[in-house]
């Protein structure tokens, strides 16, 4: 792979190629345009890790994809600078250019997540394989894998690619460069790997981004775009870091455990740690230095493996291969133990499965009754009207494919709190 063909700035649905400004990179129009999205707006009321909390303080997705986002611009300027000063062949390109491609990829990373997050996802691949699999059985194998395996990457390139803008199947137009970089399984649902970066509806679009950039076909699909490698790793330092400072902050971590596993990353306790006095203000310091250590680390393990990242056979992830890995390792572990299998996590996981269960059976029971009735109003239930109506773009086709896609998209699209305010209605637990 070569950078000036991985650095492209074609956007696939423009007729004409606007003309480039000197002073705006087409990048950074990737950048504006997701933050300015709807979709991307949506994500401060989706679970990062906790669901629903009592203080603004923790995270939301929208937060984590800003943070991320910031981190990957810092790994993808360095990463630039270096490959600048090596002499390497950008074209076009300036080196901070791979920072604002890492930066834009990074903040549209997540913005296909369901409400309540991985557990969300989890819900609606269970649901179409149990209740929901009678819907799909006409399907081909690779339109019901897309369903029975849900992916909140595969959605959020179809997001980006298709629902978010007022034309027709748009999407956002962003660059094939922020698009390849920004999708970490750059395989369908058709490999018969359980994640995967595009639906069979869009396997098409995504094939001509892959051909665009010059990604190597490999194993059902295409190697990684390079700096699809430097999000993973600012996606990887933002939820191991700030997912222990997030506990900490709700009480589930301990002080000094917390700051003994963020010391672990640095090579020795800062000079100005002591000056620090309020424990919220520590963790918050010694969270800001192993996010730049880490920052540093990923770069050197970018360098030192770039002949095989950009020869598409670069396996496992940057800071596996840094010498943090061990202390990483440890944090997970605990992050695990303590946050993800809480009780309080695992009581609102049981809410979240009976809300989004019982939308997916409402809403597709709804739909494919409409269509069983060929679109006649007349002949459905009041509820089920009252359900069509609801849904902001009725899906009016015949092919059960497209029907069930709509449905997913409308659930999928919902923040935590809209999904919990329509299984409230749905169950008639509102004031009248």
């Amino acid at each position: 792979m070569q950078w000036p063909r991985l650095l492209s700035t074609r956007r696939f649905g423009h007729g004409n190629a606007p003309v480039p400004r000197p002073a705006r990179s087409a990048f950074q129009k990737d950048w504006d345009r997701v933050v300015f999205s709807s979709a991307f707006r949506r994500l401060q009321d989706k679970t990062q890790v906790h669901s629903l909390p009592d203080t603004d303080y923790v995270r939301t997705r929208l937060t984590h994809s800003l943070e991320v986002s910031s981190v990957g611009r810092s790994l993808g300027a360095a990463v630039g600078q270096a490959i600048h000063e090596a002499g390497g062949d950008l074209g076009e390109a300036a080196p901070a250019d791979i920072g604002a491609v890492v930066a834009a990829a990074a903040l549209a990373h997540d913005i296909g997540n369901p409400p309540f997050g991985h557990f969300g996802e989890d819900t609606i691949r269970h649901w179409f394989r149990g209740t929901g699999a009678r819907y799909t059985q006409g399907l081909t194998p690779a339109q019901r894998a897309g369903f029975d395996f849900f992916d909140g990457n595969a959605e959020g390139f179809r997001v980006v690619t298709r629902l978010s803008n007022w034309r027709d199947d748009g999407g956002l137009r962003l660059t094939a460069a922020t698009l390849a970089a920004m999708t970490k399984y750059p395989r369908g649902a058709a490999s018969g790997r359980a994640k995967f970066g595009f639906l069979p509806a869009e396997a098409d679009l995504f094939e001509a981004v892959a051909g665009e950039v010059g990604l190597i076909p490999a194993n059902g699909g295409w190697c990684r775009h390079p700096l699809a490698h430097l999000v993973e790793a600012a996606d990887d330092i933002c939820y191991r870091v700030v997912d222990l400072e997030d506990g900490f902050k709700l009480g589930r971590l301990h002080f000094e455990e917390t700051e003994a596993l963020l010391l672990r990353l640095l090579p020795k306790v800062p000079a100005r740690y002591g000056d620090v006095a309020e424990g919220g203000q520590k963790i918050a310091y010694l969270r800001a230095k192993a996010i730049g250590r880490l920052i540093d680390a990923a770069v050197v393990a970018f360098h030192e493996n770039e002949a095989a990242i950009m020869a598409g056979g670069f396996a496992g992830d940057l800071l596996g291969r840094t010498g943090h890995a061990d202390a990483l390792a440890a944090i997970e572990k605990i992050e695990t133990e303590r946050l993800f299998r809480s009780r309080e996590r695992l009581e609102l996981e049981i809410g979240a499965a009976e809300i989004l269960t019982t939308l997916l059976d409402a809403f597709v029971g709804a739909v494919e009754d409409w269509a069983a009735a060929g679109f006649d109003d007349r002949t459905l239930s009041p509820r089920a009207r009252a359900l069509i109506g609801l849904l902001p773009m009725p899906p009016r086709d015949l092919a059960p494919y497209p029907r069930l896609l709509a449905v997913v998209d409308f659930i999928a699209g919902m923040t935590d709190s809209y999904a919990l305010a329509t299984f409230r209605r749905l169950k008639g637990l509102v004031k009248a």
